[in-house]
C-alpha cells in the first residue's frame, strides 16, 4: 500500500528514523561508494552528483511513505513572503470550456475555480506587479513539474529554480507567471482534483495573461517541466484544437518542454535496453513500475481509468499504443529538452519524432530551422534544471534556450 506510514505517530517515528540513518548511514555509504569513478552511474558524474542523486531519490522514496512532509503552499491561498508577488486568477468563463475538454470536465465533475499565481520578475528590472503588457513584451506561463501531486508554483519552493534560471540566462523576458493549479490526489488520500482540472487551471492563467494584463499569444511562451511539461502540452494542444473558438485565445508563440512526462502509460516500461529500465541508477525518479508511480498515474486519471494514460493525446501524447492518434499541426515553435541519463529519456525522444515528423513536412526527426529544436544532455537526470548543482548542463541548456527564443 502506498504512504503507510502517513498517519501519526507512525509518521513522525519514521521521519525521525530517515534523518538519522540518513545522516550516519547513508550518506557516508554513498560516498564511499561514489569514491571509485568506475562505481558512478556515469563516469562523467563527479561525486557530488553522485551522492545528489541518490539522496533526492531516497527522499522521493519517503514521501511515497509518509506523503509530503512538509507543508507546501497549494491553491487554497496565496502564501506571503520576501518578494512574493502573488495574485488572484479568475475562473474559466465556462463557454470557452469545450468539446472534449467539458466532456472530460463533465465526466470528473470537475468546475473551474479561482486560483493563485505568482509573478516572479528578473532581477534589477522594476516591474509593477501585474501591470500590462508592453509592446512586443514576452512572457514566460510557467507550468510547475511534481507529478500533478507534489510541489508547487510558489517562488520560494524548490522548483521555482527554473523560471529564475530563464530570466537570469533570457534576456528576452523579463518576468514569468508561475500558476497554482490544483494538485491531483487519489486513495488513501482525499480523492480530487483528477484531469482535466489542472489544465483547465492552466487555461485560466493564459486567460489572465493575454486579456486581464493584455499580452498577445504570440509573445506568450508556454513553460513546463516534468508533469508540467505534459501540462504544457495539453494547454496548447487545446489552444490548437479549438482555435476560433470565440472568446478563446489562439496558440502560444511558443512551447517549452523540459523533461515532459508525455507517456503516462506502459508503452515504454518494457522495451528491451530502454531507458525506463537501464537508467534506473542514473535518476532519481522511481521504476515505472513502483507503486509511488502507479499512484501519480491512478490519482492523475481518476474516474477517466488507466486507459487513458494509454491512448488519450492530452495525458500521452508520446503513448506507443497503436490506438492513440495523435497530430502536431499547428503547433508553435517548440523547444525539447531532455536528460541523457533520466528514465523518460525514450518516451520524450517519441515524442520529438511525432512533433518533428508533423511540424518538418515529412523531414522525420530533423529539426525545422528556427522552429522547433530538441536538446539533450548525454549525462543529465530528469528536470535536471531545476538543480543549481547539476553543472555544466544546467547552464549550457539555459543559453541554448536563450539562443532559440533570441531568434524567433
Amino acid at each position: 500500500m502506498s504512504y503507510p506510514y502517513r498517519k501519526p505517530p507512525f509518521k513522525a517515528a519514521y521521519l525521525v528514523y530517515v534523518a538519522i540513518s540518513t545522516l550516519f548511514i547513508r550518506i557516508p555509504f554513498w560516498i564511499l561508494l561514489g569514491l571509485p569513478r568506475f562505481m558512478r552511474p556515469r563516469k562523467a558524474w563527479d561525486l557530488r552528483r553522485t551522492v545528489m542523486v541518490n539522496f533526492i531519490r531516497y527522499i522521493w522514496g519517503v514521501e511515497g511513505k509518509v506523503g509530503t512532509p512538509r507543508v507546501t503552499p497549494d491553491h487554497r491561498a496565496i502564501v506571503p513572503g520576501p518578494n512574493v508577488s502573488g495574485v488572484w486568477v479568475s475562473p474559466v468563463p465556462n463557454n470557452l470550456i469545450v468539446g472534449k475538454l467539458n466532456q472530460w470536465a463533465e465526466y470528473a465533475d470537475v468546475t473551474s475555480t479561482r486560483i493563485p499565481g505568482y509573478w516572479i520578475h528578473k532581477k534589477g528590472v522594476k516591474i509593477e506587479v501585474s501591470s500590462s503588457a508592453g509592446p512586443g513584451e514576452k512572457v514566460v506561463l510557467a507550468l510547475h513539474g511534481g507529478g500533478y501531486t507534489r510541489l508547487s508554483a510558489h517562488p520560494n519552493n524548490p522548483i521555482a529554480a527554473i523560471p529564475y534560471g530563464l530570466l537570469k540566462y533570457v534576456d528576452d523576458v523579463d518576468r514569468v507567471f508561475s500558476v497554482e493549479y490544483r494538485l491531483s490526489s487519489g486513495k488513501p488520500f482525499q480523492i480530487a482534483h483528477p484531469f482535466p482540472t489542472a489544465l483547465i487551471d492552466a487555461l485560466a492563467a493564459y486567460l489572465y495573461l493575454v486579456n486581464e494584463i493584455g499580452f498577445s499569444p504570440s509573445d506568450i511562451i508556454i513553460e513546463g517541466d516534468s508533469a508540467g511539461g505534459n501540462l504544457a502540452h495539453g494547454l496548447t494542444r487545446y489552444l490548437v484544437e479549438y482555435e476560433g473558438t470565440p472568446g478563446l485565445p489562439g496558440p502560444p508563440g511558443a512551447l517549452l518542454l523540459l523533461s515532459p512526462w508525455v507517456d503516462l502509460g506502459q508503452s515504454h516500461n518494457n522495451i528491451p535496453n530502454g531507458s525506463a529500465l537501464t537508467f534506473l541508477a542514473s535518476d532519481y525518479l522511481n521504476s515505472p513500475f513502483h507503486p509511488e508511480f502507479k499512484y501519480l498515474v491512478n490519482a492523475f486519471v481518476g474516474p477517466h481509468g488507466i486507459e487513458a494514460a494509454e491512448i488519450n493525446p492530452y495525458i500521452s501524447p508520446a503513448s506507443l499504443n497503436p490506438s492513440l492518434v495523435v497530430k502536431f499541426k499547428g503547433f508553435p515553435r517548440t523547444f525539447i529538452v531532455s536528460g541523457g541519463a533520466e528514465i523518460l529519456r525514450d518516451q520524450i525522444r517519441t515524442f520529438r519524432d511525432k512533433l518533428f515528423r508533423d511540424l518538418g513536412e515529412g523531414n522525420g526527426v530533423r529539426e525545422v530551422e528556427g522552429k522547433t529544436r530538441y536538446f539533450e544532455a548525454p549525462d543529465g537526470v530528469h528536470d535536471y534544471l531545476a538543480f543549481p548543482w547539476h553543472e555544466p548542463e544546467r547552464e549550457d541548456t539555459f543559453k541554448a534556450i536563450a539562443e532559440w527564443i533570441a531568434a524567433a
